[in-house]
């Protein structure tokens, strides 16, 4: 078999630990004759880890093929302009039939860059700028610009567009203005019934916004670093792609915005048993209003962040303890849930922790009290804003020990555990809520967001 180290004519592969000719074969549409005759192999079994197989076919398209996962904040053309290669060639060689396909986290194939790039430095074109002002603002030939970043010539140039221009600051996402040096979404991909973390990094002053599938971000100056935004995704949201917007006011007075698909993936969540409860609990005419009261309350966001750091246990129970055994809650958040027959179309909105009637409940976090009274299917309930869009609730208690408007601090007592409401028993019923959407406790006593 004959191993090709290179070919100024064709991009090369090289092969990795569980590749096999059929794999390679396929992940470029081609077949194992075509591929094999590009690279003289007579045995297809016979390839070795770290080999250079010729991939023929590819007009346009030189160097080292790589796969990398495409970050938020990269799209088609950033992507074109920062490896130098046409956007046709990009189509081509990933087998692309639109530009949406790019999603944060899809795995593309890309030549591998240098390891100098003269292209790095980030450069938006404002609104009534033309590109030679921006060139000379930035030390630079227009015609240069135009064509490093594959315009025929400098009138192609659109206002909001980020250009690639000679420089340093090639890390930053391509498709973003120059004041963003990092953009992270965490976790990525996102899950069902988690809360989301978007940090983006900049030491500019700027506005910004925006919108993931069908709720409203708000973001939040986080020191030094950036910018920050929680946002939940339902518990019951189904499995695929979702547009992340992020919009933005630069202090020069430009605007941009940016939107890119983002996968959430499905959480194994389990099924408990069918539970048997008060018909008037589960009576729409009930539930509905009280739903939506409920909503209502979580959905004002505090510009100020009130608590820090890992949230505390909201029982007397030991919180080393009960993350080790599990032994601390009886039901835990996502659980699929049937009500007297009815199909498991609902889930565990919260945390239910294990005590008898009279159980000290105290705050997890620093926060006030926007809610403290009875209600149907929450018994008496509680509501506590922690600011930033982030909320903690507390339903069938005995009693309520605090008021609206309280201000109250972490291991603050503020009620007792009771068996009021839609219950098959005592137990406190936790919830905690990011961007109007409840999401998992039990992460939130295990790590400090954001």
């Amino acid at each position: 078999m004959a191993q090709q180290q290179g070919d100024p004519d064709n991009p090369v592969y090289i092969v990795q630990d569980g590749d096999s000719l059929w794999d390679i074969a396929q992940r470029f549409r081609l077949s194992m004759d075509d591929l094999s005759e590009a690279n003289g192999i007579t045995d297809p079994n016979q390839i070795s880890v770290g080999a250079q197989l010729v991939i023929p076919g590819l007009e346009g398209v030189r160097g080292v093929l790589v796969t990398q996962r495409v970050p938020y904040g990269e799209n088609l053309r950033s992507l074109s302009r920062r490896t130098q290669t046409p956007q046709q060639a990009l189509v081509k060689l990933n087998h692309l039939t639109s530009p949406a396909e790019l999603y944060a986290g899809y795995s593309l194939v890309l030549p591998k860059q240098d390891e100098v790039n003269p292209l790095g430095r980030r450069a938006m074109l404002s609104p009534g700028q033309s590109l030679l002002e921006l060139a000379v603002s930035q030390g630079t030939s227009p015609w240069k610009a135009a064509l490093s970043n594959g315009l025929a010539s400098p009138a192609q140039a659109l206002p909001g567009d980020t250009l690639l221009l000679p420089g340093d600051g090639g890390d930053g996402p391509g498709a973003l203005p120059g004041e963003i040096s990092a953009v992270e979404v965490n976790p990525s991909p996102m899950l069902q019934g988690k809360a989301t973390v978007i940090q983006l990094d900049t030491p500019a002053e700027m506005t910004l916004s925006g919108s993931l599938k069908d709720h409203e971000l708000h973001f939040f100056r986080d020191g030094e670093k950036g910018y920050v935004t929680l946002q939940g995704v339902n518990a019951l949201a189904e499995p695929g792609l979702y547009p992340l917007t992020i919009q933005g006011d630069l202090q020069d007075g430009a605007t941009f915005t940016y939107s890119q698909m983002v996968p959430v993936f499905e959480v194994a969540y389990p099924y408990d048993r069918p539970l048997t409860v008060d018909p008037a609990t589960v009576d729409p005419a009930v539930t509905k209003p009280e739903d939506e009261q409920w909503a209502a309350l979580t959905a004002p966001v505090t510009p100020e962040r009130l608590w820090d750091g890992v949230f505390e246990m909201p029982s007397p129970l030991p919180v080393d303890y009960c993350l080790e055994t599990g032994e601390c809650w009886s039901s835990r958040f996502g659980n699929r849930r049937s009500y007297n027959g009815s199909p498991y179309n609902r889930f565990h909105t919260g945390l239910d922790v294990v005590g008898g009637v009279g159980t000290e409940i105290y705050a997890p976090a620093a926060g006030e009290v926007v809610f403290a009274g009875p209600l149907t299917v929450r018994g008496n309930a509680t509501v506590i804003d922690h600011g930033w869009g982030v909320y903690t609730a507390y339903m069938h208690q005995s009693e309520i020990l605090v008021e609206v408007g309280d201000k109250v601090e972490a291991g603050q007592l503020i009620g007792l555990v009771g068996g009021t409401g839609r219950v098959q028993g005592p137990h406190l019923h936790w919830e905690v809520w990011a961007g109007g959407v409840q999401v998992d406790p039990l992460d939130w006593l295990e790590r400090a967001y954001p």
